[in-house]
């Protein structure tokens, strides 16, 4: 593992000099904001590349890296269905949802759910999207960052949390949405050329593609596994990583927003179609560097050292400090864009349409500066407290936890979309009571009983969104109470794609489905 004392003048320099440009580019960025302007979409002014990569780079983490390598350690790029299969909810969000989206000019996804249920909805799912934004993006986050960072500099988990909230709210406060944006796309073309480095210096290493074939098992090379694979037998992924998909790629704020700020309709679905390609890089990119380490160091006791057994072993001087400032930029794009959605939720669909509806702009800016403020050092205590029982593997538990978080939220807005007979009763049932439902299961998983012979996590998923889906089919069909005050249909935009976006999409379906062909 990399420490501070390994670090020499040259390393230090370009963590230096990254900084130097990272915030250069923040600043430049809000100058270009229109003064008075909103923080929360960009001005509607963000393009193709600006969306891609910023969906991407929220996307990214540092856990990610380092968990993907620790993956193709162990199994090979069967853990790549997660990043490849993505393709689908990301087309989803470009055709179906991107369009609504756009056509109701809703600032965030509560608001948007207010328009089709009412008030009671968007109350209920904007405090829901608070409190899921602090825990699963933010605190989270910050700890995998945090460990990472007390590792090389040897200081407290608060002040790792704190460093890198302090970088990611100077972006999130000066700039809002169009300042992450920018410093996404930076920190992106910097995070592929490192990874990038690493799988070509690898590769040679090992002898060439056939050098690392020979060398490693020959079921790492399958993405489908049968149903008696205990970590990732194909049924349960192809059932339940839906459900997590829809939630994730088409209802989370952290992830759309960058859609929501799009320029136009044409400009948002080529950022998504852009995100899609983007995604086909995570297997070469962070799960190869794992399967390369197991041909290259095979004793290695612990695989989530995998990534950094590499880098430390193959990486000259300077190469070293340029890794860490790829992870750094990893969590200051996630942070960010984590801390851009919480304020603009709170902002938008608490304080304006609640506490003062007659808000000036000087003073929504305010109130998202403060919210930003307050949700940081929220998240840092959430963090300090995950680390003080880390024991327990919190972090890994936590994204199990993920896949009973997301059941309410697809059952919601699938049905709100698809099936205009969903009542807003049926909506609060899931929001509430649902949620309630999936959160029990998921307690009962891993933590009350998680001896008994349980159906994989991604499974029970999918039957509590099959389950909350007929409750709510139920609910809507039994309700006889009059729509809410204020309700209106679901807009949509009838702007053409144009055949530049359909056949980009095309292309990238076929792609998609040959590599699904060639690795099984």
């Amino acid at each position: 593992m990399i420490h501070a004392k390994f670090l020499q003048t040259l390393d230090w320099g370009i963590l230096v000099g990254y900084f130097a440009i990272l915030f250069a580019i923040g600043i430049w960025a809000s100058l270009k904001r229109k003064k008075g302007s909103s923080l929360f979409l960009a001005e509607h002014s963000l393009k193709w590349h600006h969306i891609g990569f910023s969906m991407w780079g929220t996307n990214v983490g540092p856990s990610m890296l380092i968990a993907s390598a620790s993956a193709g350690f162990t199994t090979g790029i069967v853990s790549g269905n997660y990043a490849w299969y993505a393709f689908v909810f990301i087309c989803l969000l470009a055709f179906v949802f991107a369009p609504k989206y756009l056509g109701s000019n809703v600032s965030t996804l509560p608001e948007f759910m207010g328009r089709r249920f009412g008030q009671s909805t968007r109350n209920i799912l904007a405090w829901y999207t608070i409190v899921t934004i602090l825990i699963s993006w933010l605190a989270l986050t910050l700890f995998a960052g945090g460990v990472l960072i007390r590792q090389v500099f040897d200081i407290p988990m608060w002040q790792s949390a704190l460093l890198l909230l302090a970088v990611s709210a100077f972006f999130t406060m000066l700039g809002g949405l169009k300042a992450v944006a920018y410093t996404n796309v930076y920190q992106m073309i910097l995070l592929i050329f490192v990874s990038a480095t690493i799988v070509i210096v690898g590769l040679y290493e090992v002898g060439g593609v056939e050098g690392l074939v020979a060398k490693v098992p020959a079921d790492y090379w399958v993405l489908f596994r049968p149903n008696s694979d205990e970590a990732f037998p194909w049924l349960p992924i192809v059932l339940g990583y839906p459900v997590m998909g829809v939630w994730f790629w088409c209802t989370d704020q952290s992830m759309v927003q960058p859609v929501l700020a799009a320029k136009n309709l044409r400009q948002g679905q080529l950022g998504a179609n852009f995100t899609g390609w983007l995604k086909i890089l995570d297997v070469p990119l962070y799960i190869l560097p794992g399967i390369l380490c197991l041909a290259l160091y095979p004793t290695l006791q612990n695989p989530d050292e995998a990534y950094m057994t590499m880098v430390t072993n193959l990486f000259p001087v300077g190469m070293v400090g340029l890794v860490l400032a790829v992870l750094t930029a990893a969590l200051v794009s996630t942070i960010g864009s984590s801390l851009n959605a919480l304020s603009t939720i709170f902002t938008m669909d608490v304080y304006v349409k609640k506490i003062n509806p007659q808000a000036t702009n000087k003073e929504i800016i305010r109130t998202g500066h403060l919210v930003t403020l307050i949700g940081a050092l929220v998240s840092v205590s959430i963090t300090i407290a995950i680390d003080s029982i880390q024991g327990l593997n919190l972090f890994n538990v936590f994204q199990s936890v993920l896949g009973f978080i997301a059941p309410p939220m697809t059952a919601v807005f699938l049905l709100g979309i698809f099936w205009k007979r969903t009542t807003r009763r049926a909506a609060n049932f899931a929001l509430t009571l649902g949620t309630l439902i999936s959160l029990g299961v998921g307690v009962l998983y891993l933590w009350v009983l998680p001896e008994l012979n349980w159906p994989h996590f991604m499974l029970l998923s999918f039957y509590l969104c099959v389950l909350l889906i007929g409750c709510m089919v139920v609910i809507s069909l039994l309700d006889r109470t009059p729509a809410e005050t204020g309700t209106e249909p679901i807009a949509k935009l009838h702007e053409r794609s144009g055949k530049l976006v359909v056949a980009l999409w095309g292309a990238l379906i076929l792609v998609m489905i040959g590599l699904y062909i060639f690795f099984n």
